[in-house]
């Protein structure tokens, strides 16, 4: 057995390395496909989509926020890794009763940092995890020089829900040069009307393709509340997605937003 501590601060310890690991965020997920975990991955939920083939084919437990118990016992995971955004406490709580959980908490870029070396670290892939965060800090030293603007980002429709202040969303848009004009709002992804938008007055609304499926026929709503501003439908993984996925986002702000 090896210890452990989280990024929430809970320590465990885990039989070094794991052989059957259960992932309950999508990101993560994506993540250990990455760093060459793919036989020891045994459970995912049925949200992580990336890579095609682990959906295709690994048993999903349930979804982000419910779990099916029994698949898990099933399984017989010697490591849990979750999200403390993602997935409920409740739930995870239960969990830590009967298996190692790593739990990640990310805010910024850099917890996003920890993170990857933590997983490397107690999935036994501590150098792939390296090279991963070399490359995705060289890759974000190549956005270029975005004009300074006032943003909101969408998350969500009926009611209208957009990224707080406290949220690795508001972290991306800082770094393309937007400012969240909902980043003093209380809550991490606050409630909004048509009249708080206005009163805001964003140059750019990003309309997320995750967790609400925005498209084309939400564009004109947005604009008939800010006539002036920019509507961009915007994938929400690149913005959102705290893995491997931050490989290639860089790239993806700068075909949009410049």
């Amino acid at each position: 057995m090896k210890p452990f501590t989280d990024q929430m601060g809970h320590h465990i310890e885990v039989a070094w390395p794991p052989k059957r690991i259960i992932s309950l965020v999508p990101s993560q997920t994506e993540l250990l496909h990455y760093l060459g975990l793919d036989t020891e991955v045994v459970g995912i939920t049925k949200f992580c989509v990336h890579p095609e083939e682990w959906f295709k084919t690994k048993t999903r437990v349930g979804g982000t926020k419910k779990f099916d118990f029994e698949k898990i016992a099933a399984l017989q995971p010697d490591l849990i890794i979750g999200n403390k955004e993602e997935n409920e406490e409740v739930q995870i709580r239960e969990l830590m009763g009967k298996y190692p959980i790593w739990m990640s908490d990310i805010h910024d870029l850099d917890d996003a940092f920890e993170m990857m070396l933590s997983v490397g670290s107690i999935t036994g892939k501590e150098a792939n995890a390296q090279k991963l965060v070399q490359q995705v800090k060289k890759n974000f030293t190549t956005l270029g020089s975005f004009p300074a603007r006032k943003a909101a980002y969408f998350i969500w429709k009926a009611p209208y829900m957009v990224a707080g202040g406290d949220t690795f969303l508001n972290n991306m848009l800082k770094r393309c040069n937007l400012t969240n004009v909902f980043a003093d709002l209380d809550g991490r992804y606050p409630e909004v009307t048509a009249d708080d938008i206005k009163a805001q007055s964003p140059d750019v609304i990003l309309l997320s393709s995750e967790p609400f499926p925005f498209s084309d026929k939400h564009i004109d709503e947005f604009k008939h509340i800010c006539p002036t501003a920019q509507i961009l439908l915007v994938d929400g993984e690149y913005f959102s997605w705290y893995g491997s996925r931050l490989l290639d986002a860089p790239a993806y702000f700068m075909s949009i937003l410049v």
